[in-house]
């Protein structure tokens, strides 16, 4: 039997860099996320369903503003 010379090593693999997404849609993501955190923290203390979501899509679309126009890190000049 003949023994083998050669190792059997790849090279490291590169990966692309993730694809850059709209600040619009990150603030939407956060904006989501955060109204039904508020949605479902309202249910927990006994408010109303109705309620709670209206205050949800009330917190919502200020989140969502609030993430868009301030939520960004621009560089130092």
């Amino acid at each position: 039997m003949v023994p083998f010379r050669h190792s059997l090593q790849s090279r490291p693999v590169h990966l692309p860099n993730p694809p850059s997404i709209d600040p619009g849609v990150m603030a939407f993501v956060w904006a989501f996320l955060l109204s039904l955190y508020v949605y479902f923290g309202l249910l927990a203390v006994g408010v109303k369903g109705g309620t709670a979501f209206v205050i949800a899509l009330l917190s919502l679309g200020g989140i969502w503003l609030f993430v868009r126009l301030r939520g960004e890190d621009r560089p130092r000049p």
